[in-house]
């Protein structure tokens, strides 16, 4: 099979993934009724993974897709601005601190956590007008970390499974 066919249809099959991530994070209950918002970042597995094993623009035109089509499917335009927000905020770090080879999968993992959150926050004050919103960055740190942490090794664990795998 031509690599190229190949490729395109493994990163289809990717954004396929990252989609059902999505829809599956959409369904389940949320992580804490206290703090509303905080979510697991499922589909960054997905991301993480095309990031290391294809690279930063395809990761960018995975991440793109998906965000596209979860505001069409299960958002609306509101969804498409925090989203994007936090996720250019987020690959971009992630791109450039992956692009060092200084930090594993988690190290990449957990700062694209939080940066995604901090542009999802930036939105927020821009539109409520409202600096005040900045101090949930603290709660959103804390619970992005986690995640980070969790998707990370989530994601060495499928890399290292799928290195033989010729891509």
């Amino acid at each position: 099979m031509n690599t190229k066919v190949k490729r395109t249809a493994l990163l289809g099959m990717v954004t396929s993934v990252a989609l059902v991530l999505a829809y599956l994070e959409a369904i389940l209950p949320p992580v804490s009724t206290a703090v509303p918002g905080i979510k697991m970042g499922l589909p960054n597995l997905a991301i993480i993974f095309v990031l290391y094993r294809f690279g930063f623009k395809d990761a960018a035109v995975v991440s793109a897709l998906r965000l596209f089509i979860v505001a069409l499917l299960f958002g609306n335009v509101m969804t498409l601005a925090y989203s994007t927000a936090g996720a250019v905020l987020s690959l971009t770090l992630m791109g450039i601190l992956k692009k060092t080879d200084k930090f594993s999968t988690v190290g990449v993992s957990v700062t694209g956590a939080v940066m995604h959150n901090l542009g999802q926050i930036l939105v927020a004050v821009f539109l409520f007008e409202t600096v005040q919103l900045g101090y949930y960055m603290i709660i959103l740190s804390v619970t992005g970390s986690i995640a980070g942490v969790l998707i990370g090794i989530s994601a060495g664990i499928l890399l290292r499974r799928t290195e033989k795998l010729k891509i």
